[in-house]
């Protein structure tokens, strides 16, 4: 499999925010970088998984379901005036 290329992206945040979060990738073995990635990758699957299920959800409800029973009478004949 080819190496996935990676594009830089710039962030600004608060100097205090930067300090909590070289706490926060030192205790989890990573840096800030691969911490932002981890969660903005993250929030892209959540998104994609979400509007794949949104999709199907409305094929369903297109489709209709089967619930049984036979219909002995049609539309028109009820609905007659």
């Amino acid at each position: 499999m080819p190496p996935i290329r990676k594009q830089n992206l710039t962030v600004s945040l608060s100097p205090q925010t930067v300090q909590k979060a070289k706490v926060l990738a030192a205790k989890r073995s990573t840096s800030i970088s691969g911490l932002l990635a981890g969660q903005i990758e993250a929030l892209v699957e959540a998104e994609e998984a979400y509007e794949s299920a949104h999709r199907a959800a409305l094929d369903l409800m297109e489709r209709g379901f089967h619930m049984g029973g036979i219909h002995s009478i049609d539309r028109e004949e009820l609905h007659e005036r």
